[in-house]
């Protein structure tokens, strides 16, 4: 397994025990995005240990997915939950960028829910590198 696909996979071990810390402190939209990240960076350390190229530069969670899906799978509800979670990239962090003010806007719920996605995509990524 090439170092820098584990490099990236624990960068977003890291994220998740981010958005962890984030959700018990309540900044939930700061929670979110590093829900966000955690999933960005599992997809780009498959990319990357797998598929053996580059990733793009690119955060939209579902364009990321469909660059490995062949080599990851996920359940549906998780697959069904990428395009929300992709919008927390921008939407969690900047004013009027789809909610007037992020810190206060963003729900206990949604980043319950995003760090759930973000824990299983990791785990499953995890379990790919290893097998790969």
């Amino acid at each position: 397994m090439r170092e820098e696909a584990l490099d990236w996979l624990e960068e977003a071990k890291a994220d998740l025990r981010r958005a962890e810390q984030m959700l018990e402190e309540g900044d939930y939209a700061i929670s979110c995005f590093f829900s966000h990240q955690a999933v960005e960076k599992a997809f780009k350390a498959i990319m990357i240990g797998l598929a053996r190229r580059r990733p793009p530069r690119a955060h939209d969670l579902t364009v990321l997915y469909s660059e490995v899906e062949s080599l990851l799978e996920l359940p549906e509800e998780i697959r069904e939950l990428l395009p929300e979670i992709s919008q927390y990239y921008i939407t969690s962090r900047y004013p009027n960028a789809g909610l007037r003010r992020p810190s206060l806007s963003f729900s206990r719920t949604q980043a319950e829910r995003a760090l759930e996605v973000a824990k299983r995509v990791v785990e499953r990524a995890g379990g790919a590198l290893a097998a790969g």
